[in-house]
């Protein structure tokens, strides 16, 4: 039975502080748009398609040996 005088006060002081950050983000506008994110991911509006990362283009491809490869030359 002590063990609830000290569970009350605790869980109203948490139940205070969850009340406080709901506040806090609706002010700071955290709840604005929650449908955006979700529309905004199937919308296709990239200039340019994404590279193929198995091909590289020809500035990447180097033909001077490396420093560890000097030793063998």
């Amino acid at each position: 039975m002590d063990v609830i005088y000290g569970l009350i006060p605790s869980v109203i002081i948490v139940g205070i502080l969850v009340v406080l950050a709901i506040i806090w983000a609706a002010k700071k506008g955290q709840f604005d748009d929650l449908d955006g994110a979700g529309s905004r991911i199937l919308m296709n509006d990239d200039d340019q398609p994404f590279a193929d990362p198995t091909t590289q283009s020809r500035a990447e491809v180097t033909t001077e040996p490396t420093i560890t490869d000097k030793t063998n030359a």
